[in-house]
């Protein structure tokens, strides 16, 4: 029963996602009545020769890790802060939030890059500041099959510890998700408040609730996966209207590997053998995820 419930919804959103790309190509003009512009393809059109992507400046020069297998799907891990955002400061003052989550990143990378059942992209290798808007444009470029972006957090409270994983909603978990979002967000972009009716809007929202889902059962993933080896939250997944998440255009989320204001989290956070317990748990997965929905 649960098999058959879950083909009639795979073929359900096989049957959307075609409908999505053909609106998509009409509205784009890349199916016209009568015939085609010789310069583009048609939808489930096969074409010989290579792929041409004209990339910004920021985006052309991100290294893509391969795999063992060529065309695996991509994870763009965005390591959170840098330049002149250093974001949390330890509770010790030796560390900062922003060189804690480029090593987590790094030695996640190299985790993944090792076992090479998937290709891997950071958003920055060094201390360097990206806006928030520009670390989405990189997995939207790629063509990422997931987003992850890394943080560490801090509390007024010092008894707080754990990690928590968030994933993108309308609507926060609660109050503290939600100031939480806002401060993260406060780099963003200002988006438009003006309404858009067009089909363009509409596919494109149909789009966000489909990754709003992959990303929420992604982060359940990495909290069975994290559990025991990792110290979690008491309530682990938490929803927030996070923006860099939802420019993203694929599955993500957000973990805050745990609290640099707490003595014991930041002692295991500023060391490798500290780390290893989560990067561990994000590498796997991140592998069974992208296995699954491949």
């Amino acid at each position: 029963m649960v098999a058959s419930a879950k083909s009639r919804r795979a073929a359900a959103l096989g049957g959307i996602s075609l409908a999505v790309v053909l609106l998509v190509a009409l509205l784009d003009g890349l199916v016209r009545p009568g015939g085609h512009d010789v310069g583009k393809a048609l939808v489930g059109e096969a074409r010989d020769g290579g792929v041409t992507l004209d990339l910004p400046g920021a985006v052309a020069d991100v290294p893509v890790s391969e795999a063992r297998v060529p065309g695996r799907p991509i994870v763009v891990i965005d390591p959170g802060h840098g330049g002149h955002d250093p974001g949390a400061t330890a509770v010790s003052g030796a560390a900062q939030e922003k060189a804690l989550t480029l090593a987590m990143a790094t030695e996640l990378r190299d985790l993944l890059v090792s076992r090479g059942r998937v290709r891997v992209a950071m958003t920055r290798r060094d201390d360097r500041y990206i806006p928030l808007e520009q670390r989405a444009d990189i997995a939207r470029r790629l063509g990422a099959g997931l987003f992850v972006s890394l943080h560490m957090d801090h509390a007024p409270n010092p008894l707080a510890r754990g990690v928590t994983v968030y994933s993108l909603a309308d609507v926060a978990s609660d109050a503290d998700a939600a100031r939480f979002a806002n401060a993260e967000n406060r780099m963003a972009l200002p988006a438009s408040s003006e309404p858009d009716g067009s089909v363009r809007a509409l596919l494109s929202d149909l789009a966000l609730r489909a990754e709003m889902e992959d990303g929420a059962a992604f982060a359940q993933r990495i909290v069975r996966k994290a559990a025991g080896p990792v110290l979690l939250r008491p309530r682990p997944h938490q929803f927030a209207a996070f923006h860099v998440l939802r420019r993203a255009d694929t599955p993500a989320v957000l973990v805050e590997a745990g609290y640099i204001s707490n003595v014991d989290d930041e002692a295991a956070l500023v060391t490798v053998r500290g780390r290893a317990p989560l990067v561990l748990a994000l590498a796997q997965a991140i592998e069974a995820d992208l296995a699954t929905r491949r």
